[in-house]
């Protein structure tokens, strides 16, 4: 038995077309994984109740930026990643103080400091003109309390501006609680990011496979 092989083109040319084609199929593979892994720690983060705007700072970028290559690869990252970390992770977070860390509550959690950043005991006493005044509770948390304050009709915690009784009250004013005095908080884990990353690890190089049979 006679068999007889005929080759179209020259092998040098015939490898440079697989090579292509290689290279195209790892680069969609990857690019696809990573899109992918993207979408899944966005809609994590949604699940865990950490809300859409910090599951809206992962972002993806594929390497290279144009063309293809059999070293692509797909960067998947947060722009918020100290928090998205801690969530990940579970830590103790502790004052850099040393002392307390300053949890705001009621109304004031809703207000925001320079940079749109959590306020703080300072930034509130700037804002509203108002003192804070340091409250020991035994076996709870303490607080940091502003006195003579009420709150304005926008909702708003506010100095209280009408005359004083003869016996010294400022009539209508109020004690409100505003920040809670902690030594440490425990994060929950509440983001497993790893358990995603190794499940489109996994699905990678079927992925590579299924561009390259579609060419």
């Amino acid at each position: 038995m006679k068999l007889l092989v005929k080759v179209n083109g020259s092998p040098e040319d015939l490898m440079v077309k697989e090579l292509e084609l290689a290279e195209s199929a790892v680069t969609k593979g990857i690019r696809t994984a990573g899109k992918g892994l993207k979408e899944d720690w966005r809609s994590q983060i949604q699940s865990a109740g950490l809300g859409i705007n910090l599951a809206r700072t992962i972002r993806q970028q594929s390497y290279p930026l144009r063309g293809t290559s059999l070293k692509a690869a797909s960067l998947v990252y947060s722009r918020a990643s100290k928090v998205v970390d801690a969530h990940d992770r579970g830590i103790l977070i502790r004052s850099k103080d040393g002392f307390f860390l300053a949890i705001p509550i009621g109304l004031a959690a809703n207000m925001r400091g320079p940079q749109n950043k959590r306020i703080t005991p300072g930034g509130f006493e700037r804002r509203t003109g108002i003192r804070l005044r340091f409250v020991y509770r035994r076996g709870q948390p303490s607080l940091l309390v502003a006195e003579d304050a009420r709150f304005t009709k926008r909702g708003r915690i506010g100095k209280k501006g009408s005359r004083r009784r003869k016996d010294g009250i400022l009539t209508g004013a109020q004690t409100i609680p505003v920040f809670l005095l902690v030594p440490q908080i425990k994060l929950k884990k509440r983001l497993d990011l790893n358990r995603d990353t190794e499940l489109w690890e996994s699905r990678l190089p079927g992925l590579i496979v299924a561009n390259w049979k579609d060419q």
